[in-house]
């Protein structure tokens, strides 16, 4: 295996409330791939801290936004974004919509979830940035690349199934062999003209543990990886350099 070519692409409208299949995805330099992650549920926070968190990305702090970490319930949901409308889904099946234009649409779902979820320590406040996304890795803004190689082979040698959608990647490799891809880290990597620094390996958290679109957690994935490699890390963080945009079974060339 010596030619890597890109076999999933993935973007999350909502952080945490949506993994979305697309057969090709933009690349905006020093933003990322556009209509990742510029949606995010607030937690514990009133609405002026969350209005701070929505315009003001140096001030985040990961601890009061709803992610998968925090609130697994989340995992069982979806969102859908298109067309300036944001809808959530349950089981593949619509629950509410809201179009964009009208602010106090927000409220709308962030009801929702309260309702759903019984939610009564706080408001979920639904705040958007498409030029500072809700990353991880906030303020930075980056797209992840998972080696479905190294995901074969952690199968393999733990003897489980491990679902890629554990790990939401917005790139996933395959014809490459297993952990190369911590390889190409301070390197530049070229993707259908899309130039991107890699910058370092993603470490997990216990999101991984969960089922894929469910809220129950089937096994402990970090003391697994730990156990078997030494480390909690799966996939890399990329920076994209220039814009662009990148398709399933694009070539990538290392620079």
């Amino acid at each position: 295996m010596t030619t890597p070519i890109i076999e999933k692409l993935y973007f999350s409208p909502v952080k945490s409330l949506s993994f979305s299949y697309s057969p090709k995805l933009i690349v905006k330099k020093k933003i990322g791939i556009k209509n990742d992650r510029i949606f995010a549920f607030t937690r514990l926070i009133d609405r002026p801290k969350a209005d701070n968190y929505e315009k003001n990305p140096k001030d985040r702090n990961l601890n009061f936004f709803l992610t998968l970490k925090n609130s697994p319930f989340l995992n069982k949901y979806n969102f859908d974004y298109k067309s300036n409308e944001l809808s959530l889904l349950l089981d593949n099946q619509l629950i509410k919509k809201i179009s964009l234009d009208k602010r106090d649409n927000f409220k709308i779902l962030s009801q929702e979830l309260i309702d759903r979820e019984k939610i009564t320590k706080y408001i979920p406040y639904l705040i958007h940035n498409i030029n500072f996304p809700f990353f991880d890795t906030m303020p930075h803004n980056t797209i992840s690349l998972i080696n479905m190689s190294s995901i074969k082979d952690f199968e393999k040698k733990t003897n489980r199934k491990i679902e890629h959608e554990r790990f939401r990647g917005n790139v996933y490799v395959k014809n490459i062999d297993p952990w190369i891809e911590f390889k190409w880290i301070n390197q530049e990597i070229s993707i259908n003209g899309c130039l991107f620094k890699v910058l370092n390996k993603i470490t997990r958290c216990v999101a991984t543990n969960l089922i894929p679109n469910s809220e129950t957690a089937d096994i402990n994935l970090l003391k697994m990886l730990r156990e078997t490699y030494g480390h909690i890390n799966m996939g890399i963080y990329l920076k994209p350099l220039n814009d662009g945009d990148i398709n399933v079974e694009d070539i990538i060339k290392q620079n």
